[in-house]
């Protein structure tokens, strides 16, 4: 008697159990409650028998789906479920043939996926086309040209690649590389940052001896730049105001050969604790992480007019890093820009009363919207004057990074195959 042979599965095809979970974190997702990582992460934490392969197809999927939206809703209808969406980026996105939805997918199902195949969009407003909301889309035009914002929105539209910082108080580049060869993973310089190293893939590298030891640190080559900007020296007093997890920190105190005092300011004592395991795996003694309650707090106060140097990574709506967080565009709005530009503005403002004379205030967004950007600086310096503006292009040039940004950093991934950030040097009057 022949026994009955197994069906193979088709290459690239993923388990129905696989499915749903990739469609209920979906809509959880699309509730836009909270952030998509944070609700990816609580979805894997719930269910940790899903492997690492797993993961990454539930994650990519989601990912894909936030990036195109808008396309998707286009050819899938408005009415679209998380399951009918996640069907549609699998067949139009990826690119799946019929055969991966065997099993996967009703009969009526994959009649509706073997008709979306075929479909076309029909004529699309630009905003549409970017896969932007409309007030996002109205605001970036009134920037750029189309040709500008759809080249923009393409690049925005592409996952991030996986940058790292070499850590100069324990590596150099050349010695990280070196070792990443020998260890088969892919690699090569940044193009921009002196410090920064490119992997080839998304290597798993929590484990890897020269991270644990603190020779690395995971961060984008554009960020790395504002480092640079700030460019502190050995026996400054520092202050990054913003500091959050302190990823900007940890590179002000490396540059600082560990040498100075480096304040660490933040509201978040979750973000704060985050960065203290960090600086000691950095081997950086020169870092005081303070918790304060607002940017005027008698603990911002002691240090009025005594700072060298002052970062302020302002909060942001972070429509820069859109390719790391598609989901931020849909959980936007014009209220929380004008929410932010108010907060920013008084941030800024409240930072500047510690720089020194002669000393440096460097004001950075990841966001792309001129309000948060030249709006926030020009306002503040119509109100100080006693502040006026560097060259941000210079500065890098004197360490040795040759990008021509003009007088204030505009990063843009299209262009610059980073996360997009701006940037502007103020230095105050009166120093020697």
């Amino acid at each position: 008697m022949n026994r009955p042979t197994k069906t193979k599965a088709p290459e690239g095809a993923v388990s129905r159990p696989l499915f749903i979970h990739a469609t209920q974190a979906l809509g959880a997702v699309l509730t836009f409650e909270h952030p998509a990582d944070a609700v990816l992460s609580r979805h894997f934490r719930d269910n940790r028998e899903l492997g690492h392969r797993d993961r990454g197809f539930i994650a990519e999927s989601i990912y894909g789906v936030l990036r195109r939206l808008r396309w998707l809703r286009r050819l899938a209808g408005d009415e679209a479920t998380p399951r009918m969406l996640l069907l549609a980026w699998l067949a139009r996105g990826e690119g799946w043939p019929m055969r991966n939805f065997e099993g996967l997918a009703s009969a009526t199902e994959r009649d509706w996926v073997a008709t979306l195949k075929a479909a076309e969009p029909g004529a699309m407003s630009l905003a549409e086309r970017a896969d932007l909301p409309d007030w996002l889309a109205e605001r970036l035009l009134a920037q750029m040209s189309e040709d500008e914002l759809l080249a923009l929105a393409h690049g925005l539209n592409r996952a991030a690649p996986l940058d790292l910082r070499v850590n100069l108080l324990k590596a150099d580049r050349d010695a990280v590389l070196a070792r990443f060869q020998a260890d088969g993973i892919g690699a090569s310089a940044g193009r921009l940052s002196p410090q920064a190293i490119r992997l080839a893939g998304k290597p798993a590298l929590q484990k890897h001896p020269l991270f644990v030891d603190g020779s690395f640190e995971v961060q984008d080559e554009g960020s790395q730049l504002l480092g640079l900007l700030v460019q502190p020296r050995r026996g400054e007093l520092v202050v990054d105001f913003c500091a959050g997890a302190g990823g900007k920190t940890l590179q002000l105190g490396a540059m600082m050969r560990s040498s100075g005092r480096l304040y660490a300011f933040d509201v978040s004592d979750k973000r704060l604790a985050k960065l203290k395991p960090r600086m000691a795996r950095a081997g950086l003694s020169n870092v005081h992480p303070v918790l304060i309650a607002h940017e005027n707090d008698a603990k911002v106060k002691r240090l009025a007019g005594k700072a060298d140097r002052v970062l302020v990574d302002a909060p942001c709506t972070g429509l820069g890093t859109l390719r790391r967080n598609p989901d931020l565009k849909w959980r936007q709005s014009p209220a929380a820009v004008a929410e932010m530009t108010a907060k920013q503005g008084a941030i800024l403002a409240a930072a500047a009363r510690l720089v020194r004379p002669g000393g440096r205030l460097v004001y950075a967004t990841c966001s792309l919207l001129a309000e948060e950007n030249d709006g926030v600086v020009d306002a503040f310096l119509a109100a100080h004057p006693e502040f006026r503006v560097c060259s941000a292009q210079d500065i890098l040039s004197r360490q040795g990074v040759a990008l021509e940004t003009g007088e204030r950093l505009r990063l843009l991934p299209q262009v610059h195959d980073t996360d997009g950030f701006f940037a502007a040097v103020m230095e105050r009057a009166g120093g020697a």
